[in-house]
């Protein structure tokens, strides 16, 4: 049956408002997935450790059990990179909820040097809180087995004749990861770099604690 002239404008705007329907669901799909924090993939197990915090205790993986935690590694000495990293982790301390349970590490990858009065007072230099924010040392094996072994913290000692100056003793990874409450690593965030924006990576990095501390 041919539709007659007056049935066909009808039709039309039948049609044309189904569409814009449709389209518009899809917007709102669209940006719920866009609202979304970025997937954050098992990356691997944290084995379990004995190491030594600032106040000279020990501490172990049970203390950071069902809670989810940012990490990083620097050493005192540092002139470059490590300031500048530390800066960005009180900023992350400061930008936390006060009722998040999430939690701070600090490893050394100078053992020898970093004690842990020397922590204590590097960490209160930057405004450490230390119900929030722990620096961690041990000896140089145990450090390796969770920095480099379970964290992906990468270490690597400069020998005497390649320093440039008189602090560079080790180069290390400039990159932020955070761990889940079932000491899963979730997520690596270069922290520094060429193309690297802090004031984009810190809302990334909070993101990812918030997500993963509502069982994501």
């Amino acid at each position: 049956m041919t539709e007659t002239p007056r049935q066909i404008p009808r039709t039309l705007w039948i049609g044309t408002g189904l569409f814009f329907g449709f389209l518009a669901l899809a917007c709102l799909f669209l940006l719920a997935e866009l609202k979304q924090p970025p997937a954050l993939p098992v990356i691997g197990p944290v084995a379990d450790f004995t190491l030594t915090n600032q106040d000279g205790k020990i501490t172990t993986l049970a203390a950071l059990t069902n809670r989810v935690w940012v990490a990083d590694i620097i050493f005192t000495r540092c002139a470059s990179s490590c300031p500048i990293m530390s800066q960005q982790m009180k900023s992350l301390q400061d930008a936390l909820p006060p009722a998040s349970g999430a939690k701070l590490v600090t490893l050394t990858c100078d053992p020898g040097y970093d004690t842990p009065p020397i922590l204590k007072r590097y960490a209160e230099h930057y405004g450490a809180d230390f119900q929030r924010w722990m620096f961690l040392t041990s000896t140089p094996q145990q450090l390796s087995d969770l920095a480099t072994g379970s964290l992906k913290l990468g270490v690597t000692p400069v020998a005497t004749a390649d320093r440039t100056t008189p602090t560079d003793f080790f180069v290390h990874s400039t990159i932020f990861v955070v761990v889940d409450k079932q000491t899963r690593l979730r997520g690596i965030f270069q922290t520094e770099g060429q193309d690297v924006d802090w004031t984009q990576i810190k809302p990334q990095i909070l993101a990812a604690v918030k997500h993963l501390e509502g069982g994501g």
